[in-house]
C-alpha cells in the first residue's frame, strides 16, 4: 500500500524526469514514447517494393546506449519533441524541438 501512495505522489526514485523543451522538467507519467528520431520515412508517392514497406514497419534496431528518440508530451503541452537517452540506463542527456539537434 504504501508504495502505491509514494507512486501517485510522484515521489519514486525509479521515475524518469523528463525535461520538455516547451513546459519544463516533468514526470515520465506525463510523457507517451513515439519511437526511433532516426528511422526515415519512404518517400511520399513514390514506389517502392513490399519489402522495402515490411523492413520501414516491422523491422528495427534495438541499439544499446546513448539514441534518439520522439517522445509527445501527452499530459502537457500534447506536443512532439525528440529525446536523447541511454537504451541500457534511462539516463536522459538532452531534449530538443522537433526542428532543433540533438
Amino acid at each position: 500500500m504504501k508504495r502505491v501512495l509514494v507512486q501517485k505522489r510522484g515521489l519514486d526514485k525509479n521515475m524518469l524526469d523528463i525535461k520538455c523543451p516547451y513546459c519544463g522538467n516533468r514526470s515520465q507519467n506525463e510523457f507517451s514514447y513515439g519511437g526511433d528520431a532516426n528511422i526515415k520515412r519512404p518517400e511520399l508517392g513514390k514506389e517502392i517494393s513490399d519489402k522495402e514497406w515490411d523492413d520501414f514497419v516491422y523491422f528495427r534496431k534495438n541499439p544499446k546506449g546513448k539514441h534518439s528518440e520522439f517522445w509527445q508530451h501527452v499530459a502537457g503541452c500534447r506536443q512532439w519533441f525528440k529525446v536523447l537517452r541511454d537504451t541500457s540506463t534511462h539516463e536522459i542527456f538532452k531534449t530538443a524541438k522537433l526542428n532543433e539537434d540533438l
